[in-house]
């Protein structure tokens, strides 16, 4: 059930169907020449209304905004704050739960450490302000890549390359436009960068060239499947 398409009637019937809610994160970022800055959101969004097909499950909309600080020099990308980021999950989570939902799902596409961490953060800190609630963040990307194995090719690929890229060729193709080089970024150990574009010219952190549709179809269905899977743990959790 996607909540920005349901009426105040549809959301109140569907409470009978299920407390649980999938909300995607996302991030406005550079990925490459040759993917959509809305790439992580679209990913993230894409999974939680696939896996709403096959159970039922509420799907919040996107928060298309993120923490993104090692492309936060690159055109386009546009960061907000890990404490707005925090403050966000917690007002969201606070007026659902409101509502009568209890099972909270935070599915980022964003893999960010900071964002993920702003996250994780606000979910400890709404399971010990509410105990009548289960709460899981997790990373779309990672799903994928742990799922992946066998099927990726390219070692250590991370932002818009491989993984990434077969993903919206499967899920939005008329949004990949052209191609994109290899590319393996080295940031100075243990240093703070300022221009990190200088390290980090092409934005691309792995190898789009062995990207197909193909391959993102079945990582994707992967994800799915994970997705359901942690779906029926959380419900399974006694409050």
């Amino acid at each position: 059930m996607i909540i920005e398409e349901l009426t105040m009637t549809e959301f109140e019937a569907g409470l009978a169907r299920t407390r649980t809610v999938l909300i995607p994160f996302g991030s406005v970022e550079e990925h490459g020449p040759h993917l959509p800055l809305s790439t992580d959101t679209l990913e993230a969004y894409e999974v939680c209304k696939k896996a709403a097909l096959q159970a039922p499950l509420f799907v919040a909309p996107p928060v298309h905004y993120g923490n993104c600080r090692s492309t936060a020099c690159h055109p386009g990308t546009i960061s907000i704050s890990t404490g707005t980021l925090k403050a966000l999950f917690i007002d969201i989570v606070t007026a659902l739960r409101s509502q009568g939902v209890r099972n909270f799902v935070a599915l980022t596409g964003h893999a960010g450490g900071a964002h993920r961490m702003a996250l994780q953060d606000a979910g400890e800190e709404l399971i010990a302000r509410f105990d009548d609630i289960s709460v899981a963040v997790v990373s779309e990307f990672d799903l994928a890549r742990e799922q992946g194995r066998g099927l990726i090719e390219t070692a250590g690929d991370a932002h818009a390359g491989e993984i990434e890229t077969s993903r919206i060729l499967h899920s939005h193709p008329h949004l990949v436009k052209g191609s994109a080089p290899r590319e393996f970024p080295a940031f100075p150990a243990g240093i703070l960068v300022r221009d990190k574009r200088r390290y980090w010219p092409g934005g691309v952190w792995g190898d789009p060239a062995k990207a197909t549709a193909g391959k993102g179809a079945r990582l994707e269905a992967l994800v799915v499947a994970s997705l359901l899977k942690l779906v029926s743990d959380l419900e399974g959790m006694q409050h």
